[in-house]
């Protein structure tokens, strides 16, 4: 009722060399859609993350066309006819892409997000897939263990942070008391905001453990958030 609903639709579609291409789709859909656009994310791991990327532009700009009225279907449909040429133009359109991935860069800035998570069963298996993600998404950022607390700090593109998160709501990332894999269930997210001038940019996604909490004060201090870390850290140990 709070947060919409999601959902993951698999589809097969000719490409240029009339090959299959396996299509991963996932659309968010707030409370207020159609009237807001869904959230999109798209993946195949026969196309390269950078395919993947311009094709999810390319529903958005499709999705906008089609606003206040139901749209998941004509995408999928619009997908379907189009493919070939989108995978097609994504060779021909590198160089301008980055051009205006610049522009829209500046204009939208560089975002920070802030993860609470209550707790990891599966850890090594966890830890991988937030790498693999981080990696992936070209996000930066720290994944921090201090007794019972665990944070994920990431900094990117406000497209690739809202992408994580979809994918950290709606994957299944850890194992419940049972051994079942399940969806991440107990998340908290504790700051969405634009990186600031003061904020100093992490260069990598590194995960690391604490064994104090001065330890882990230290580490948001260094990169300029020590109002982030008096703001939401301290609350955690109630």
């Amino acid at each position: 009722e709070t947060h919409g609903i999601t959902f993951r639709i698999q589809i097969s579609v000719k490409e240029l060399l009339d090959t299959d291409v396996l299509l991963k789709l996932l659309f968010h859909l707030p409370v207020n859609y159609p009237s807001t656009l869904p959230d999109i994310s798209v993946n195949s791991d026969q196309l390269t993350r950078a395919q993947c990327m311009d094709m999810k532009d390319k529903l958005l700009e499709q999705a906008k066309k089609h606003l206040s009225e139901p749209m998941v279907h004509d995408l999928i449909l619009w997908i379907q006819q189009h493919l070939k040429y989108v995978i097609k133009q994504s060779a021909t359109v590198c160089n301008e892409k980055t051009t205006l991935s610049k522009g829209t860069s500046a204009e939208d800035g560089i975002w920070m997000l802030l993860l609470h998570l209550d707790h990891m069963r599966a850890k090594a298996k966890y830890v991988k897939t937030v790498e693999k993600w981080a990696s992936d998404l070209r996000l930066t950022g720290r994944l921090m263990f201090m007794g019972k607390i665990i944070l994920i700090l990431l900094q990117g593109d406000r497209s690739n942070i809202k992408e994580y998160l979809i994918l950290q709501k709606t994957s299944k990332v850890d194992v419940d008391s049972s051994g079942k894999k399940c969806r991440e269930k107990m998340i908290s997210v504790l700051c969405e905001t634009k990186v600031q001038s003061q904020h100093k940019r992490f260069q990598t996604f590194e995960v690391k453990e604490y064994s104090t909490l001065d330890e882990l004060q230290k580490e948001f201090e260094t990169a300029g958030l020590t109002t982030l870390f008096s703001e939401f850290v301290p609350p955690l140990l109630k």
